[in-house]
């Protein structure tokens, strides 16, 4: 798997990356890959989990583990966004040699950067609800939960038994784990897939030019303001970089397919939220489609991935998670879209 880690730039406004890639599915860079993403959340979300399990696959049964991290265990909902880390297996050279940038590398970074810049306003908000500032109560109790899966790919050929192990496991767990110590006032039997506000889901991102299609009706309004945050972010001049006449405020192309262009809301790829849309929770997915150049190739290496997109995905997923939240820059100002938001970065 490839591995990209998220370094701020000058400023903290202009993050730069680099790649760490880590071949197969099951050697010790497995390990690598666990430990990277948990030594970078444990310091941030406060309850941080490994989900370990073992399942039967085409090549007899095998270890898998999801990493979860959560700010607030004890908040009555929770908005889940999530990526696989795990890299498509294949048992013969040189295909063995798969890396797996943008499936899924890039999103699990996009999310490792996301902890890390709304860590501080997470923290600020839970301090405006205990001082009683905080204006909207029932925003104030959801917290942010990041889940990144294990064994989404298949082994061979995708099936219903082989792929998305992960997450199959997890949302069985959940579904039969009862809820312990919430703050919700909801009468109980409460079970943890209860408690899901939403469940967003990347995958297949970090290349140029990705379109990104709404996949669910009742989650069309969510897409809409994803959308809308990267709007808002074009018109303000963020999305240039080093280049001052490319994706400037009159000259940019969207990420995201608009809606009135969508003839259906179909939601038919198959992907890690699938066993969570079994059990009636609201998705959102974001990926690629149609599939990118590189899909399962080689050439889905650090060489696919492109700064500025990548960039632009950090800000994007930065200011909706924000506006979802109700998070507060430290320095407010009448729009949302401030520097100051845009500013937090990996140290």
């Amino acid at each position: 798997m490839c591995t990209v880690h998220v370094v701020s730039g000058p400023g903290h406004k202009t993050p730069t990356y680099q790649s760490r890639l880590c071949f197969g599915k099951e050697n010790k860079e497995d390990y690598n890959k666990r430990f990277l993403i948990f030594r970078t959340l444990q310091p941030i979300l406060k309850f941080g989990a490994r989900n370990s399990f073992s399942d039967t696959t085409p090549y007899g049964v095998k270890r898998f583990t999801n990493i979860i991290a959560t700010k607030d265990p004890k908040a009555s909902k929770r908005v889940i966004l999530s990526a696989h880390f795990d890299s498509k297996y294949f048992a013969s050279s040189p295909q063995n040699q798969f890396v797996g940038a943008t499936d899924s590398a890039a999103p699990c970074a996009f999310l490792l950067d996301l902890a890390e810049a709304l860590n501080p306003l997470l923290d600020a908000r839970q301090q405006r609800l205990e001082d009683g500032e905080e204006d909207d109560m029932d925003v104030a109790e959801t917290t942010l939960q990041l889940v990144f899966f294990d064994g989404e790919e298949a082994f061979k050929d995708w099936t219903a038994t082989d792929s998305i192990y992960g997450a199959k496991h997890l949302a069985s767990k959940w579904q039969s784990t009862p809820v312990q110590n919430s703050k919700s006032f909801v009468p109980s039997p409460l079970t943890e897939i209860d408690m899901i506000e939403h469940f967003i889901l990347f995958d297949l991102l970090g290349a140029k030019n990705p379109v990104i299609r709404s996949s669910y009706i009742n989650t069309a309004w969510l897409f809409d303001a994803i959308a809308s945050a990267e709007h808002r972010l074009a018109q303000s001049g963020h999305f240039v970089y080093k280049d001052p006449k490319v994706d400037t405020a009159d000259n940019w192309s969207s990420f995201f397919l608009p809606r009135d262009k969508i003839k259906i809301n179909f939601g038919g790829i198959e992907d890690d939220h699938i066993p969570f849309v079994k059990l009636g929770v609201d998705i959102l997915h974001v990926i690629s489609n149609p599939f990118l150049s590189v899909w399962h190739t080689l050439k889905d290496d650090a060489s696919a991935l492109d700064i500025p997109t990548m960039r632009r995905w950090n800000f994007i997923l930065r200011v909706f998670t924000c506006e979802y939240l109700n998070l507060v820059p430290p320095t407010s100002h009448a729009r949302r879209i401030d520097d100051e938001l845009l500013s937090f970065s990996v140290s």
